[in-house]
């Protein structure tokens, strides 16, 4: 299988490879930090996805987190350090990341191990599938930091998860397992391990596009 990749070094923070089917692969790659998502997370999740929206013989993304986990969140690190709020705010509307992700022609499939926490289930929330490898644990925590899930968790989890199941994740913060991820419908499959996902991706491979007047209609801004 042919593998084309846009990454020029193995420490990029995100690698993006396209295959000679038609899936396009986008991989958290920042291990040491549980894959938490930064500015420069963001802005190549933007440049990637717009690549693969792009390509024309791309018809899947595939989101992965490198190492331990998928996705720890946002890197609170980082909180606070914008200089200035209101330049913020205007970049993120510029590139609302999650809006380009919710209207994407193409089949988007988080595959998830690990920690899913915060942004790191947001993003998975705004795919059309999401699979996950026994173990995984689910939350959104930000109760715990005095704040809400700003990109869009208010209002994508309880579209897809019973509302007080939603209600108590985002109320309380506290994790649930897949078990119970699989019974709400969180998650559409549970894999033995990552490896096992390729068959059920490999299913997806022929699906067709989702046209942009399909597209879910959510308000993300983080």
């Amino acid at each position: 299988m042919t593998v084309t990749s846009t990454s020029t070094s193995a420490v990029d923070p995100v690698l993006f490879a396209v295959d000679s089917a038609g899936v396009a692969t986008i991989t958290l790659n920042r291990p040491e930090r549980l894959n938490a998502i930064n500015l420069a997370v963001r802005d190549l999740l933007w440049t990637y996805l717009e690549a693969a929206r792009d390509h024309p013989d791309v018809h899947t993304v595939v989101f992965r987190g490198e190492g331990r986990s998928f996705c720890a969140g946002a890197d609170i690190a980082e909180f606070g350090t914008a200089p200035s709020v209101i330049a913020a705010r205007r970049a993120r509307h510029e590139r609302d990341l999650w809006s380009l992700l919710l209207g994407h022609r193409c089949t988007t499939v988080a595959v998830m191990h690990g920690f899913c926490y915060g942004a790191g289930l947001e993003l998975p929330l705004c795919c059309d599938y999401r699979i996950a490898a026994e173990g995984t644990t689910f939350a959104l925590p930000e109760v715990t930091l005095g704040y809400i899930p700003s990109a869009g968790g208010t209002q994508t989890l309880p579209r897809i998860v019973p509302p007080a199941v939603a209600a108590a994740m985002i109320l309380t913060g506290e994790p649930i397992g897949t078990e119970d991820a699989l019974r709400w419908g969180l998650i559409q499959a549970v894999t033995g391990e990552l490896v096992d996902a390729g068959r059920i991706i490999r299913s997806l491979a022929g699906s067709q596009p989702r046209r942009p007047s399909q597209a879910r209609q959510v308000s993300c801004r983080i």
